[in-house]
Parts: C-alpha cells; structure tokens; sequence
C-alpha cells in the first residue's frame, strides 16, 4: 500500500448534544454502528487510502477517544489536541499548527461517514472538497463551481443560497501553511458566521488569494448527528456491509432476520432479532423483539420489544416498550 505524507485531521471535539443521552457519557465518534464506530469507520477509510498520521482534536470525554484509538490503531501515529473551549471547526483546526507543519492535510469531521473514491481524491494535484447536493443548504456550508470546474466562492449556511451543493465535511488542503494563517487572521479580526470561528470562511479566504480548489463527488452521505438519522446510516451500512454474527454464537429459540450485527460473547435466546439491529458485545438478551435498533455493550434486556431505538451500554431494562432511547448506565423496569 502507498503511504501518502499528509496528515489526517479529525475534529471530535463536540459535546453531541442532539445525541444525548447518549453523549453524556460516550463521544459521539464512538456511538456503535454496523457493528464499528463512528470513528473507527473514518480511520479505517484514510487508513486503506494510505495516511499513517493522524491529528485528533478532542475535548469533551477526550480521554476516552485518545484510549479508543490507542487500543484498536496501535500502528498509527497518532497526536492528541485538546480544544477546551469550543469556539467552531475554524479554531479547533488552528491548534493544529505546530503539528501539522506546512504538510498537506485531509480534514474530515469526525461524524462524517461518506461513500467517495479516497484514493482518487488523494491522487488529485490539487486541494479538493467534497460535495453533495442536498434539497436545503442553508444548514451547510455551500459551494459555487465556476466554468472553469474551479470552485469559485464558499460559505457557511447561508440565508439566500446560491447553490444547492453542500459541503459534506471532506477537505484535502495542500496549501496548509496558507490555511492555518487564513484562520489566524479570521480568528485575529472576530470573524465568525453563526456565532463561531469557521473553516468555510478560510477556504473562502484562500480562493479570493489565488487558491485552486476541485471538488468530488460524494454518493453517499451517512448523518449520525441525530437519533433517527442514526437508526437510519445504521440501517443502510448494515445492508451494504452485510451481516456479521460470530459462528460460535449459539442463540436458543432464537430468529435472526438479517441483516445484523452481534457482538462477541452475546446471549440471546427466545427473542426475534432483527432487521437492522446493532447489539454490542457481552449483552444478555432474553425474550425480546428487537428490530431497527441500536443495543450498546455490557446490557441486559428482558421482556421488552423495541423498535427504532438507542440502549446504551452496562444498561440494564426489565418490562414492554416499543420506542427507547435510554443512555448508559441506566436500570429500568418497565413493568
């Protein structure tokens, strides 16, 4: 495999408050999906198009992102920032400045999950956004593409858009040196759109200064910053990564409808299981229907249907329900 030199920037920083409860006590980037994590699908993307560095800008429960990542990616080299006060994506990249250290850079938020060719992108001469159309801009930044293929002009949501092409989070920045002083200066003067110091006004900076920048296409865009878009990107990435169930797993009295995905150590008996389920490792699960849900790790269900739910994990839930949404740690009994 190619290893590029460019550094990888992942912004996970945010409290994920429209995921609460359960971002009281997990990041957002660890949320369990398809059977992963938010996270570790976007490592293992930049991993396969050949970056070995990576910068992780942390803050709330940062501790448990940086013990995520240096359990399960041991071979990569990985750097750790602390963002204390979140003043927006603009100036949480900026604390990345001395790391960086003028080489080229892939930024991706980190609850950016999207389907692109990587390796494309990476290959491209020159820096690169991703795009997507969508049927509302005004909650994104938007891009305008010239006649030249050029982007030409970007902003941050915008009341009256021009275009219907949002930027999706993916930014591969060559001229980073020429960023990082962009946002310097943004940051230095108060610029803000919407209250924070942004990313989109320092592309927007560096294209009025002569910057080339090609977009990309993005064919699938997965949203895990809401509960039901959530059940909704896990649902899809099931159906495109298939289901996955230990063959040592032996359910009793149990229907699985694909697809799922179980984690290791489970037991589950007298339950329908499925479709669209995620349940995590070692959760005990006992006379329950499960389907279009999300069961975090360490949990223990009995007597319960749920549908289109999110049980966090060491939860532990006794009686009937159809529709949950319960954060970790958390004893219920329903009956």
């Amino acid at each position: 495999m190619f290893i590029f030199f460019m550094k990888a920037i992942i912004p996970v920083a945010g409290a994920g408050t429209k995921l609460r409860p359960h971002t009281y006590t997990q990041p957002k980037a660890l949320i369990p999906l398809a059977g992963k994590t938010v996270l570790s699908i976007i490592i293992d993307q930049l991993k396969s198009a050949g970056i070995a560095e990576f910068i992780f800008i942390v803050g709330y429960l940062g501790d448990k992102i940086q013990d995520y990542v240096k359990k399960n990616y041991p071979d990569i080299k990985a750097h750790f920032v602390v963002q204390p006060d979140r003043q927006g994506i603009g100036h949480a990249i900026k604390l990345t400045r001395v790391i960086v250290n003028k080489d080229e850079v892939f930024v991706i938020l980190g609850d950016t999950i999207c389907e692109y060719d990587i390796k494309a992108v990476m290959q491209n001469p020159n820096s690169m956004l991703g795009l997507r159309k969508v049927d509302d801009p005004r909650e994104f930044g938007v891009a305008e593409i010239g006649e030249d293929n050029f982007i030409r002009h970007v902003v941050e949501k915008p009341q009256i858009p021009k275009s219907n092409l949002a930027l999706v989070g993916i930014y591969k920045i060559k001229e980073s040196e020429l960023m990082f002083q962009c946002l310097e200066e943004n940051i230095d003067k108060g610029v803000r759109s919407h209250g924070e110091y942004s990313l989109t006004d320092a592309l927007a900076s560096m294209i009025q200064q002569g910057v080339k920048f090609n977009s990309f296409k993005v064919e699938n865009w997965f949203d895990c910053g809401k509960k039901d878009s959530l059940l909704e990107s896990n649902a899809s990435l099931l159906k495109k990564m298939g289901s996955n169930v230990e063959e040592k797993h032996l359910f009793e009295n149990t229907v699985i409808i694909h697809p799922v995905n179980i984690g290791a150590n489970c037991n589950i008996k007298n339950s329908i299981i499925g479709p669209n389920v995620s349940i995590g490792e070692s959760t005990n699960i006992d006379c329950a229907v499960v389907k279009q849900s999300i069961i975090g790790s360490f949990s223990n269900l009995f007597n319960i249907v749920l549908d289109n739910s999110i049980i966090g994990s060491d939860t532990a839930i006794r009686g009937e329900s159809r529709t949950l949404n319960i954060g970790d740690n958390t004893s219920m009994n329903l009956g």
